[in-house]
């Protein structure tokens, strides 16, 4: 859609005005397929945790309540999040981190498939955390499902490229709390800021929000 078929239609959405190179995007999509690997594998871990009785996975929706279901959800999804803030900055700090962290910045002008495009360490911290709360808090395989679907949205939309939210999203009281196009590529770009996913919660706190990042996402919308 924004990269082949309608590349001249949204050229004015698109962050930064050029386009990366085939060699970038080829690379990408080989460690996109390992991290998919990675990821099938650790998934597979799960249920064998699960059979050796040290998760809590269930199948019965009704073992739970739904509010039970849909709150499982959202707690995860918050607990990813921060979890992700923090492994993030420590990448960008921790010496022997910051190599294996260099490999999914090879990307400055990030692209759909940016998404997965991570170390083979860095794919299994990426999803180390999931493990670790399914061995602390029942859930149920659809509601993992759905969090998966939610997180690789949400790192598409950060790595697509472009600017698809609406002019006053990031001065909005509640929208604002959740990261933008803009607000990941500028950290692709500028490296030492913008370390959030999903929320704009930990990046305001910690003060590592880009300075100008309202002004920028501002200027792209005014086009």
């Amino acid at each position: 859609m924004f990269y082949v078929w309608r590349r001249k239609k949204f050229l004015y959405r698109k962050i930064q005005q050029k386009f990366p190179t085939s060699k970038q995007i080829k690379g990408e999509l080989l460690r996109s397929l390992e991290t998919a690997s990675i990821f099938a594998f650790l998934i597979l871990s799960i249920y064998t945790l699960n059979t050796l009785g040290l998760a809590r996975l269930y199948t019965d929706i009704h073992a739970y309540s739904i509010g039970y279901f849909v709150f499982s959800i959202v707690a995860l999804i918050f607990i990813h999040d921060t979890y992700f803030y923090w492994m993030h900055y420590g990448m960008h700090r921790i010496k022997g981190l910051q190599k294996i962290h260099a490999v999914h910045h090879y990307s400055h002008n990030p692209t759909p498939f940016t998404s997965l495009s991570f170390h083979p360490i860095e794919s299994v911290l990426e999803f180390a955390i999931v493990p670790i709360v399914i061995m602390v808090m029942p859930m149920h395989p659809i509601a993992l499902v759905l969090f998966g679907l939610w997180s690789l949205a949400w790192n598409i939309i950060g790595h697509l490229g472009y600017e698809l939210f609406p002019k006053n999203f990031v001065k909005h009281p509640i929208l604002k709390w959740f990261n933008t196009s803009t607000h990941h590529n500028l950290h692709h770009k500028r490296s030492n800021c913008n370390y959030g996913l999903y929320f704009n919660f930990w990046d305001r706190l910690m003060g590592t929000n880009h300075k100008q990042y309202e002004r920028i996402f501002q200027e792209i919308k005014a086009r």
